[in-house]
């Protein structure tokens, strides 16, 4: 329940927001960024935010089974119960992997978050701070009433240079189908409404039939006015990367070996002070001492992961309120109204006093110690909750770390965001 900051609120009134009104996410692998959108009062989206990733896994590419350390690419949808406030990564969001895209074409994998910790095995990790406020700003949304926001998940920021860099990769036929939802919001600033079928998305597309994701595509049409504007981009686009091409673009460079990425930002802090192994605080909050960076990190950058950052999107340098501790008025309402409740499932991954009915809300300066998990009873995926959050790949705890978490702990069933908003509303 920790409040916007002042600073955050007085961007959005700028921008002719409202800190209710609806957002939209957007990730780019390859330059590290993490995008925050908010819907004006002229009904459509703006840039609000721009959030250096502090750490992300695997590969440029999408997730396609269990255990690849690969972070998703594609198009999610959140809704509240995938909000995790009981995270041993501070605070996190289910993605929904697999998606009905996932599904049709047989990928595995599940608890695929974003979350704080600056740690990842196939998430987007930010830090504590990052994550405190976009995970209120969501929670702001939903208050607003936004029964869902869209996560768009991209390798990399889908413009003709990149498309020429990468035009050798074998995901290149998926990034352009990728490329067509990133094109549709490109020319409304709305959000597309997104389907599956024949295995393959389909965006803002009208039928009188319904959708299959893996059955042939009923006969559709997309409004003459979006068809014909992101025809025009997509053609402009085209031309542009074939021109690049013929003059000699190279490749992008081979990232063989390295393990996800690091943004810029936290890339250069770390080179600063040697290396991992000390808590370090910047202007986009704080990275663990044990942060793992990729293999390139704590070189000079030459280009690829840390030096593709456009100015344009520049991250914003954040001011996070902590937590208020005040049990009074507006907050201290919210915070009796939402906080744990008594009736909740074991936290399998959580300490005793994370447990505790009596635990305090989390702040941007305080987390929950992480140790190890106690062993628990299998579940079945019948009696599993969805909520619920587990590490998708086993994680290397680190010798100074010794009650560093292997896992992220899973959501109270009854306590979670879902159950406390939806009482609310």
């Amino acid at each position: 329940m920790q409040p916007l900051s002042d600073r955050l609120l007085a961007d959005i009134e700028t921008r002719n927001m409202t800190k209710e009104s609806p957002i939209l996410v957007r990730i780019f692998k390859e330059e590290s960024e993490f995008e925050v959108w908010k819907e004006d009062k002229s009904g459509r989206f703006a840039l609000l935010r721009t959030y250096p990733i502090c750490r992300w896994s695997g590969e440029l590419g999408p997730k396609i089974k269990q255990g690849d350390r690969q972070a998703p690419e594609g198009f999610y949808t959140i809704t509240p119960e995938l909000m995790n406030p009981n995270s041993n990564y501070y605070l996190a969001i289910n993605t929904g992997f697999p998606n009905a895209y996932d599904r049709a074409n047989g990928r595995t994998g599940q608890f695929l978050m974003i979350h704080g910790d600056c740690s990842s095995a196939g998430c987007y990790a930010m830090t504590d701070e990052q994550i405190a406020e976009i995970y209120s700003l969501a929670r702001e949304s939903f208050f607003g009433g936004q029964k869902a926001f869209q996560i768009q998940a991209y390798p990399f920021r889908m413009t003709p240079l990149n498309m020429a860099r990468h035009r050798d990769s074998p995901h290149m036929a998926f990034w352009r189908m990728l490329k067509q939802g990133y094109d549709h919001f490109e020319v409304t600033r709305m959000v597309p409404k997104v389907d599956v079928c024949d295995k393959h998305y389909v965006f803002n597309a009208q039928a009188s039939a319904k959708f299959s994701s893996t059955e042939r595509c009923p006969a559709y049409r997309v409004p003459q006015e979006i068809a014909a504007a992101v025809r025009d981009k997509q053609h402009r686009d085209d031309v542009q990367t074939a021109e690049l091409i013929s003059k000699g673009t190279p490749l992008a460079a081979s990232r063989a070996g390295i393990d996800g990425g690091m943004n810029l930002t936290f890339a250069s802090a770390m080179r600063s002070r040697g290396g991992p192994g000390a808590t370090i605080h910047t202007a986009s909050g704080t990275i663990p001492a044990h942060a793992n960076p990729p293999a390139d990190a704590l070189s000079e950058p030459t280009g690829g992961t840390f030096g593709l950052a456009s100015t344009a999107s520049r991250p914003a340098q954040m001011q996070v309120a902590a937590a208020s501790s005040n049990t009074g008025g507006i907050g201290g309402f919210f915070s009796n109204l939402f906080g744990p409740k008594q009736q909740q499932a074991p936290d399998a991954k959580a300490t005793p006093a994370a447990q505790s009915p009596q635990a305090k809300p989390q702040t941007a300066t305080a987390k929950p110690t992480r140790t190890k998990p106690e062993p628990q009873p299998a579940v079945t995926a019948k009696q599993q909750s969805p909520q619920q959050e587990t590490s998708e790949e086993p994680r290397t705890k680190p010798e100074s770390s010794p009650n560093l978490l292997s896992g992220a702990a899973p959501t109270l069933a009854s306590g979670g965001f879902e159950g406390r908003f939806g009482a609310w509303h």
